[in-house]
């Protein structure tokens, strides 16, 4: 295991090198923003697998070079999204680091029904208002930009908490996020998309393993107790 993941890393190292020179002397269509974006983006992903608190830190840093690349887009949603993302990785990085309260590391859970019933409202009427917004400021793509803001969110929100149903959320956005990208002739992102899909097929396999015995249905943390 520790053999693939060095190699996944140095893979990783050599890629994003040769991008960066290759977007120095204009050899590829990708801006160094974008190619920072790709080599962030990964990283927090391969990190967040090994539930690893530096993902937060990778992560901000991530947030701040696609803010600058979305907003050239055009993608507001996507830009907006970026700072909402810096608020939620502190907040995220401070639960983490503080752990479950009694001394010990934040495990991994399930949601409760409640939240999953709260989660797929909220999703719905936030995309729903988003879209209506979307269209009022022209944004590129109205209703996908504003399902995966939503989707994103909620993912991230999950992630926080370490519920295993994070992944799903992110699986469903970054599936849409290839094609929005593609649309809009970010082709480097829409690459790093498609490889987050893999990513997250792995982070579900990984993260089922650390569950504890018996949470598979419902989570032993309620959701009043999140909210805190």
């Amino acid at each position: 295991m520790a053999a693939s993941r060095v190699l996944v890393w140095s893979l990783l190292a050599v890629l994003c090198a040769g991008l960066s020179w290759a977007s120095a002397r204009h050899a590829v269509p990708v801006t160094l923003t974008e190619v920072l974006g790709f080599a962030t983006g990964a990283a927090c992903v391969l990190l967040v697998i090994d539930e690893n608190i530096w993902n937060f830190p990778v992560g901000l840093a991530n947030n701040l070079f696609f803010l600058v690349l979305f907003g050239s887009a055009r993608l507001y949603g996507d830009m907006a999204l970026q700072l909402v993302y810096l608020a939620l990785g502190v907040a995220g990085w401070r639960r983490w680091a503080r752990g479950a309260g009694d001394g010990g590391a934040l495990a991994v859970s399930t949601m409760p029904p409640r939240e999953r019933a709260a989660v797929a409202m909220v999703t719905i009427v936030a995309t729903v208002g988003l879209t209506c917004w979307f269209v009022r400021v022209g944004d590129a793509s109205p209703a996908l930009d504003a399902l995966t803001t939503v989707l994103s969110l909620g993912a991230q929100w999950l992630l926080n908490r370490k519920r295993i149903e994070n992944w799903f959320l992110w699986l469903t956005a970054d599936v849409l996020y290839v094609w929005l990208y593609v649309s809009r002739h970010l082709y480097l992102t829409a690459v790093l998309y498609a490889v987050f899909i893999v990513l997250c097929l792995v982070g579900v396999r990984r993260w089922r393993k650390a569950l504890p015995p018996g949470s598979g249905s419902a989570s032993a943390v309620t959701f009043e107790s999140d909210a805190a």
